[in-house]
């Protein structure tokens, strides 16, 4: 630690001083195992490393994921062990996040059977939560969220946004901010704001371009994290981006975060609209209402004002009358659209009176009627 970094940081307080430090030690799979070498298996000398029981560590910046399976059914053991694996895990520099899945022999019950912290009678200032979903990637699903959220701000709502896409976040250069988050006197990360929306995603938390290199376990757990660890405040709206998709994570993310409904963007052609259908199922699984289809890239104009149906048109609001789901608008393509999020500036906060801002407006409006 550098004597200039020390003298500018003398006097933050020892909690956020600590979280600093805790930054720049680098934790590696080699400290976790250590750690893990100090919890013994009940009633033996040995530890569960010796055992041959640990079956997985992964871990990425400040966060590990441990995975363990048992040879017997025990459920008092496997709390125990589960109990005393988090506490060695606490000690361990430079982690901040953590998820322990002890799990029974194969074919068994697990018998640790986690609660859903994630209820809506425990998050109520939250408002609203809608997810925002295709079935494929390359639709423009993030565009939508980004603007759909400056809508829903620019028609007086108090918005949040929360990056789900673990693998690929965007928001933050869509958003056009790359701030870290900022601890609070409740030790909970505060996330920052941009256009007036609260923003949380992993790409405030991972430097550069370092991928995330997660099983499904700790996806989830940050997930959580990023509700109930984060001071959102009073909100009116929060918009959950989700990976494109409609796999095991997606279905798994739908039924960790308490959703009032979800939105489905397609584009108009049949190949996008085949995984629309399997969205459709997703949602329908996890028994989330469906509010709507949104289709982007509807029509391009050119500059002779001649329409151009590049990718066809009319096939998202057909499919949501061939399912009897409302149909919340259509999207051109619009050259400011793009420029906007490459930009960092969504072309609602830039240009609200024009067409392509009014285009979200409208879709916000909707999107606000289903919950009056």
């Amino acid at each position: 630690m550098s004597a200039e970094w020390g003298r500018g940081n003398r006097c933050l307080p020892d909690r956020v001083w600590r979280h600093r430090v805790m930054l720049m030690i680098v934790l590696t799979q080699q400290a976790i195992l250590e750690a893990l070498k100090t919890v013994k298996y009940p009633g033996y000398s040995r530890d569960v490393v010796s055992f041959g029981l640990v079956k997985e560590v992964a871990v990425n910046g400040g966060a590990a994921s441990v995975s363990l399976q048992l040879t017997g059914g025990n459920a008092e053991i496997a709390g125990r062990i589960k109990g005393e694996i988090e506490q060695a895990l606490r000690q361990v520099p430079g982690l901040e996040r953590m998820h322990v899945e002890v799990r029974p022999p194969a074919g068994q019950t697990p018998p640790v059977q986690a609660g859903n912290p994630m209820s809506r009678q425990a998050r109520p200032n939250l408002g609203r939560m809608v997810a925002i979903a295709s079935g494929k990637g390359g639709v423009g699903k993030s565009t939508v969220s980004v603007n759909l959220a400056c809508a829903l701000r620019h028609l007086g709502a108090a918005v949040g946004l929360l990056d789900c896409d673990i693998y690929g976040p965007s928001i933050p250069l869509m958003m056009g901010i790359h701030d870290k988050p900022t601890i609070s006197a409740a030790e909970k990360l505060v996330p920052p704001v941009s256009h007036g929306v609260k923003l949380m995603s992993m790409g405030f938390l991972i430097e550069g371009d370092a991928p995330v290199i997660w099983r499904g376990p700790m996806i989830m757990k940050t997930i959580q994290q990023f509700i109930s660890d984060v001071e959102w405040g009073e909100l009116d709206y929060l918009l959950v981006d989700l990976p494109p998709g409609t796999g095991d994570a997606q279905l798994s993310l739908c039924q960790t975060v308490p959703l009032d409904g979800g939105v489905i963007v397609t584009t108009p052609q049949e190949a996008s609209l085949g995984v629309v259908r399997k969205g459709i199922v997703m949602f329908e699984k996890v028994n989330v209402p469906i509010l709507g289809i949104v289709e982007n890239m509807s029509y391009f104009t050119a500059p002779n004002g001649e329409r151009i149906e590049i990718f066809g048109h009319g096939g998202g609001r057909a499919e949501a009358g061939r399912r009897n789901l409302p149909f919340l608008g259509e999207i051109p393509i619009y050259l400011e659209i793009r420029r906007g999020g490459d930009e960092g500036m969504p072309v609602v906060m830039s240009n609200p009176q024009d067409a392509p801002a009014q285009a979200f407006i409208s879709i916000a409006k909707s999107l606000i009627d289903k919950f009056v």
